[in-house]
């Protein structure tokens, strides 16, 4: 089914075709068609929303009201059981948080660690996942790239140690030492660096670097979203996508919006 026809398929929703179900937007107080103007303005939106943009635009009293939409909808972005990447993939960590006085890279303090893989494409990058993760080390990144890579895939990296373990699970580990290539890293394994300065520009700019810790993961989920599906020319498939998304989670009353997701 192309976009424009899931597209059609979903205009053609009715509260009673959801009512039965137990997601945000059956349970929600507000008329569903409020829902779905939700959405199609995020969707439409090709760096992302604020709460305070999606307030004036639904004309909500509360900011409060359109800060808890949005992170219902940060939810729905990451569907269970996606498809995890392939071929030839970069994996490297970023930091995320303020310009902090002390050590930078690995071991930065005070900052959030970021894991990223991205396909390699040639001269594209593909798709993306990433994880907010507590440690660099070898049990924690060995995980994720378990987790988000097909078994038998290239998996780039530098010769950080927390990463000696993937060649053990069927990965052919390419191990770059970036202090005796001589070539800067974003030379190195270009695509996800530059996911990675993609991704800080991101936060900056459309969220003014105000996400904390605590809710970073779900801005990570909608990057991850938006960046995927960078070259969609139908936002009518990305608006259906989103509320496949909604239809398929779990509801999320205020209070669980609060909880910090634990770091994998």
């Amino acid at each position: 089914m192309g976009g424009a026809a899931r597209a059609a398929q979903v205009r053609r929703l009715s509260p009673r075709d959801v009512g039965d179900r137990r997601d945000d937007l059956s349970g929600s107080r507000l008329p569903l068609t409020s829902w779905f103007a939700a959405i199609w303005y995020v969707v439409n939106q090709k760096n992302g929303v604020s709460a305070l943009g999606l307030q004036h635009v639904l004309e909500f009293g509360s900011y409060q009201t359109a800060w808890a939409w949005l992170h219902k909808l940060r939810r729905a972005m990451v569907l269970p059981g996606r498809e995890v990447l392939q071929d030839a993939v970069e994996v490297d960590e970023t930091y995320v948080g303020g310009v902090r006085p002390g050590t930078g890279g690995r071991g930065a303090a005070g900052k959030a660690i970021v894991v990223i893989a991205v396909e390699d494409r040639g001269e594209a990058a593909g798709r993306v996942r990433m994880r907010r993760v507590p440690d660099v080390s070898k049990a924690t990144l060995t995980d994720f790239v378990l987790d988000n890579v097909a078994r038998g895939s290239e998996v780039h990296t530098d010769g950080w140690q927390g990463y000696d373990d993937i060649g053990k699970y069927r990965f052919s580990h390419v191990v770059t030492n970036l202090s005796a290539s001589g070539d800067p890293a974003h030379v190195v394994m270009p695509h996800v660096h530059l996911v990675a300065s993609l991704l800080k520009r991101w936060l900056l700019g459309t969220h003014q670097g105000a996400v904390t810790h605590d809710q970073l993961d779900y801005y990570l989920d909608e990057f991850t979203f938006r960046f995927n599906r960078r070259r969609s020319r139908h936002r009518g498939l990305l608006f259906y996508r989103l509320i496949e998304g909604a239809l398929a989670a779990d509801p999320h009353p205020y209070t669980t919006l609060l909880a910090r997701r634990q770091a994998a």
